[in-house]
């Protein structure tokens, strides 16, 4: 799933391609992508690109005081097109492209979405804040109104929930996704079952600090590479995410992994638990 510098790179990217752009239309090939209906997709023809932005997870199209908004969900991405179909793009559940928009100079994005598990949302509202998602995102953690203090009231009330699913709920923290979750516990040494009002003062300080240095990384790595690399550029800076049986880079031990329904999440048991491996349910239940 993209993420906060993903999600930040494209928007960069985007701005500069459809500045000063103007949309001819919207063609929507997968009508359940779509999730609002006033104002109308057709609302958007003929506006001019005002600007291009990230919400949390959220890329955030401006035309004209009307504004498209894209959530890529789980495997959604939007693909730059230096020519596109001048025929508009018919609808086909059974293919990855869920909406393109066509441009005045003939250029164009396709928005597309692998698998069979559709969940791409594309909303066109009034303001960005109309999008239920989006007025509940929690405060952005590259933002200055982020600070050391908010994340400690954060934490604390959050209670006894792991700290891994607090870093991931979006009403929590904007744009932190399961992959940079798994990255900033093992940056901050932190078993990602640990609870989040258990924290001293200290690991405090210190996931807060991981917290802003890992995502303004991977924001300065992303800048600049157009979308078609981020993908490859996400994967390979993975310490510990998508790595289970690889060697960890911090300590040589063998990177691990707890499997959950729908996602699992990869540790190093040296850097973050102690040593101690942390228990995977799924594993278990076959064992039983």
């Amino acid at each position: 799933m993209p993420e906060l510098p993903e999600v930040e790179a494209l928007a960069r990217d985007l701005a500069g391609r459809l500045d000063g752009r103007a949309i001819v239309r919207v063609d929507i090939a997968n009508f359940s992508c779509l999730k609002t209906y006033d104002p109308p997709i057709t609302a958007l023809a003929g506006g001019l690109v005002d600007g291009v932005s990230r919400r949390g997870k959220f890329l955030v199209f401006d035309v004209g005081g009307t504004y498209l908004v894209l959530h890529l969900a789980l495997a959604g991405w939007v693909r730059w097109k230096d020519e596109v179909p001048k025929l508009p793009a018919k609808p086909n559940s059974k293919s990855p492209l869920a909406a393109r928009i066509v441009l005045d100079d003939g250029s164009g994005l396709d928005i597309t979405e692998a698998g069979t598990r559709k969940s791409l949302a594309l909303y066109v509202v009034r303001d960005p804040a109309d999008v239920e998602g989006i007025a509940r995102l929690g405060p952005d953690p590259l933002a200055d109104e982020f600070t050391r203090d908010v994340l400690a009231t954060i934490l604390a009330d959050a209670g006894k929930a792991q700290i891994k699913g607090v870093l991931r709920m979006q009403s929590n923290i904007a744009g932190i996704g399961n992959a940079y979750s798994d990255e900033i516990l093992h940056a901050a040494k932190m078993s990602p079952f640990k609870p989040a009002n258990s924290l001293t003062d200290e690991e405090v300080d210190l996931l807060y600090a991981t917290i802003r240095s890992e995502l303004s990384a991977a924001v300065a790595r992303s800048d600049g590479l157009p979308a078609s690399e981020l993908k490859g550029e996400k994967k390979s800076s993975m310490r510990v995410h998508g790595r289970t049986g690889q060697k960890c880079p911090v300590c040589g031990d063998v990177v691990r992994e707890v499997s959950f329904a729908d996602r699992s999440l990869q540790y190093c048991a040296t850097c973050q638990t102690g040593g101690k491996p942390l228990a995977d349910r799924r594993l278990s239940k076959l064992l039983k």
